[in-house]
């Protein structure tokens, strides 16, 4: 999740320690780096996955569904499950489980061992992003809490424009289980830096673990926050129905190989990079269109993939649009929620966290069922159709009240 370090205390809000510990900021950096790389590894690898796996693309693409349905169920239930555990030790015992889970995934013999693997990285996933930015906070002061909120999300950010390059070019050279392999040493840098750095942190009290759990849903009795939510929910769907599956279509269709795909995630990274930069001021300017026009943009994008999609040059640049558009849509929807609940923002950020990742997960599992069936054609045209009911339903959360605010 790249953006909800800005949902600046979703978890365990306490008093920030009384001196700065910097270098316990840049280890939790690091950390987000390598999860986010973790998690989305497999859309640069898909194919050499299910070939060496002997699996079918499809289902080589459901270790993205599952790995965000365990996120759903962490993200919701880690507070409780934890209770007054130390957080330094919580966030010691997830990145070390982010390790193993990339060193299951690279030695996994066959399917079952490699979703087993991708369903640990979501427990990470879900557990790491519900205590990060509180983690943060009780860091600094409160005067460097922005800063030290952006250092963490630099993390994401250069995952986002490097890592699925990066892991299809170590594809084409030591081969995907080598990929996953590399993530090992990484988490193992993060878990020895956030153990030296990160200051010993008790666990907040708590009235009732399971209210705080359920309190997210109640915001549900807005009508305008429904249509919102589920506005959001399909952006992401059709997003990650068609993106997850982006390696073979270009591979098959296009008939690039190789190096090509790398730069061409690259592309897709760096565009997407420079609209997360942008969307700030283009969403001060006008909100709602803003959520509106982007999803309305990525279904045009997927359509013509479909119709342009043997010709090299219009698919690069399609697919850098794709990028423009699809990595800065999640920023504006995290500012619909804190325009939407400002007394609330804890629990509204926690429920679209859920939301985001279920899907993801029914996303990339739709997706690779249609990819499987009848091919890429029938995958692009259900991401576009989910993409333009994303857009409906955006414009008609601008017109309701409860939408602007609940």
């Amino acid at each position: 999740m790249k953006t909800a370090v800005k949902n600046a205390r979703l978890n365990d809000t306490s008093t920030p320690q009384p001196s700065a510990s910097w270098s316990g900021v840049f280890a939790m950096s690091v950390c987000a780096f390598a999860l986010i790389a973790s998690e989305f590894l497999p859309v640069s690898l898909l194919t050499p996955i299910a070939a060496d796996l002997q699996i079918t693309e499809g289902m080589a693409g459901q270790g993205i569904a599952i790995s965000g349905a365990f996120a759903v169920f962490t993200s919701l239930f880690i507070s409780v499950l934890a209770g007054t555990l130390n957080r330094k030790t919580l966030l010691l015992l997830l990145t070390a489980a982010m390790g193993v889970s990339g060193a299951i995934v690279a030695l996994a013999p066959d399917y079952f061992i490699y979703m087993l693997g991708r369903a640990l990285i979501g427990v990470v996933v879900g557990g790491f992003w519900s205590m990060s930015a509180a983690t943060a906070i009780r860091l600094v002061p409160p005067r460097d809490v922005p800063r030290a909120l952006a250092i963490v999300n630099g993390g994401n950010a250069l995952a986002t424009v490097v890592a699925a390059p990066l892991g299809a070019w170590l594809g084409t050279v030591i081969g995907w289980r080598g990929a996953f392999l590399c993530l090992v040493p990484v988490s193992l840098i993060a878990l020895g830096w956030q153990w030296k750095a990160l200051p010993s942190m008790q666990a907040a009290a708590r009235t009732s673990g399971m209210s705080h759990v359920f309190k997210a849903f109640t915001l549900f009795k807005h009508p305008g926050v429904i249509v919102g939510m589920l506005a959001s929910s399909l952006l992401f769907m059709g997003q990650f129905s068609l993106f997850t599956y982006v390696r073979p279509f270009l591979e098959t269709v296009t008939g690039i190989k190789g190096t090509g795909i790398s730069l061409i995630l690259l592309v897709i990274g760096a565009t997407g990079f420079i609209g997360t930069v942008l969307i700030g001021r283009v969403l001060q300017r006008a909100f709602f269109h803003t959520l509106i026009i982007i999803p309305a943009l990525m279904a045009v994008t997927a359509l013509a993939l479909i119709a342009f999609g043997q010709w090299t040059a219009v698919v690069v640049a399609l697919l850098a649009l794709w990028g423009l558009t699809g990595t800065s849509a999640p920023v504006g929807w995290w500012a619909w929620i804190a325009r939407v609940f400002p007394k609330d923002a804890e629990a509204g950020g926690g429920l679209f966290v859920a939301v985001v990742q279920m899907s993801i997960a029914l996303g990339s599992t739709a997706g690779g069922v249609l990819f499987d069936i009848s091919g890429y054609r029938s995958t692009f045209t259900a991401s576009a159709c989910l993409l333009l009911a994303a857009a409906f339903l955006a414009f008609l959360t601008s017109r309701s009240r409860a939408g602007h605010s609940a």
